[in-house]
C-alpha cells in the first residue's frame, strides 16, 4: 500500500460543530500484514492535534481476530491488500461471528469502486490512502464510532421498550385472572357452595350465556371508548344501561360481559401496549355499572311507588 495521506488542514480552521465535535481519545486497532506495518499511521494520526488517536497493530487475520476477542477497541482499521490480506473475508467473517465494533478499510482503490463493496459485507466506510487526508480518516473513523453508539443505545431502549411491555400484559393477564376468580367466588356464593381457591379461583369462570348481539355491541362500544373517551359516549352509554336491566342481565353477567370482550381485544394487541386500554375498560365498566345499578333502582322505585292515574271528571 502506498502512502500518501495528504496534509490536513490546521486545526483553528476546521472547529467541529458543538454537539457533533471529535472524540478526545480514540483506541484502535490497524489490523494488515507484515509488509505494511502501521509506522506511517501512527505518523500521520500523531501530527493532527483534531483527535489523540491510540493506533495498535495487529499482523495478519489471526492476530487482529485473537485481539479483538481479547481486548476492547473503539474501532478498527483495516488494510484492504489483495492477495496477502483480504479485508472483506475478514469483516464478512467477523461479523457473522456477531462482532459489532466499527470498522473502516484502507485501500489503495477508488472509494467508488470499493466503498459499496465495504458496506455490502458489513464495514463502515471505506477510504483510499492515495486521496484522503488525516483529518477525513479521523472523521471517517469518529462517525464509525458514533453510529455503533445509536445503534447500540437504540437495541437498548428496544429491549427496555420491550420488557416494559411484556411487563404490562403480564400485568392485564393477572388483573383479568383476579376479576376472573372475584366472578368464580360470586357464582359460587349464589349457588351455596364453598368459594374455589388457589387456581380453581382463577380457572372459576360462570357459564351463563350471552347473546352474541349483545357481545358485538360491547365489543364495539368499548373499542369507541378506548379512542374517544367517556365525553362523547355519554347518550350510547345510557342506552346500553337501559338495554341491560330491559334483557334483566345482573351486575355478575354484566361482568362476564366486560371480561370476555376485554380479553379478546387484549389478546389482540400482540406486542402493544395494554397500559391505556386497561386504565379506559376501567373507567368503562364503572359507568355500565352506575347506569346498571341505576337502571334497576328506578325500575324498583317505579314497582313500589306506581305512578297516580288520575280519573276522569265525574269518576271521582
Amino acid at each position: 500500500m502506498s502512502v500518501s495521506l495528504q496534509q490536513s488542514m490546521p486545526a483553528s480552521r476546521m472547529s467541529p460543530t458543538p454537539g457533533f465535535g471529535l472524540p478526545s481519545v480514540m483506541r484502535v486497532l490497524y489490523i494488515t500484514t507484515r509488509q505494511r506495518t502501521g509506522g506511517w499511521l501512527a505518523e500521520a494520526f500523531a501530527a493532527d492535534s483534531a483527535s489523540q488517536v491510540v493506533l495498535e497493530e495487529a499482523v495478519g487475520t489471526a492476530d487482529g481476530v485473537s485481539r479483538l476477542r481479547d481486548e476492547a477497541f473503539d474501532a478498527v482499521l483495516v488494510s484492504h491488500e489483495p492477495g496477502q490480506l483480504d479485508a472483506m473475508e475478514l469483516i464478512e467473517g467477523y461479523r457473522a461471528g456477531g462482532a459489532d465494533e466499527p470498522i473502516v478499510v484502507l485501500g489503495n482503490q477508488s472509494e467508488q469502486e470499493m466503498a459499496p463493496l465495504c458496506y455490502e459485507v458489513g464495514a463502515d466506510g471505506y477510504v483510499c490512502v492515495n486521496t484522503t487526508t488525516t483529518r477525513n480518516l479521523i472523521w471517517v473513523t469518529a462517525r464509525a464510532i458514533q453510529r455503533h453508539h445509536l445503534l447500540r443505545e437504540n437495541r437498548r431502549l428496544n429491549l427496555a421498550e420491550q420488557m416494559r411491555l411484556q411487563r404490562e400484559h403480564d400485568e392485564a393477564d393477572q388483573l383479568l385472572g383476579q376479576q376472573r376468580a372475584l366472578l368464580g367466588e360470586l357464582e359460587s356464593l349464589r349457588r351455596e357452595g364453598p368459594p374455589p381457591c388457589g387456581q380453581d379461583a382463577v380457572d372459576a369462570r360462570p357459564t351463563i350465556p350471552l347473546p352474541d348481539e349483545l357481545i358485538a355491541h360491547y365489543r364495539e362500544l368499548l373499542r369507541t371508548y378506548i379512542i374517544m373517551g367517556s365525553g362523547n359516549l355519554s347518550d350510547e352509554l345510557q342506552q346500553l344501561g337501559n338495554l341491560l336491566v330491559n334483557a334483566r342481565l345482573t351486575a355478575q353477567q354484566t361482568m362476564q360481559l366486560h371480561l370476555h370482550v376485554l380479553e379478546e381485544l387484549v389478546h389482540g394487541l400482540g406486542t402493544r401496549s395494554t397500559r391505556h386500554v386497561m386504565t379506559r375498560a376501567d373507567l368503562l365498566v364503572l359507568e355500565v355499572m352506575i347506569h346498571l345499578a341505576e337502571g334497576y333502582r328506578q325500575r324498583y322505585h317505579d314497582r313500589i311507588h306506581p305512578p297516580l292515574q288520575r280519573l276522569l271528571p265525574g269518576f271521582e
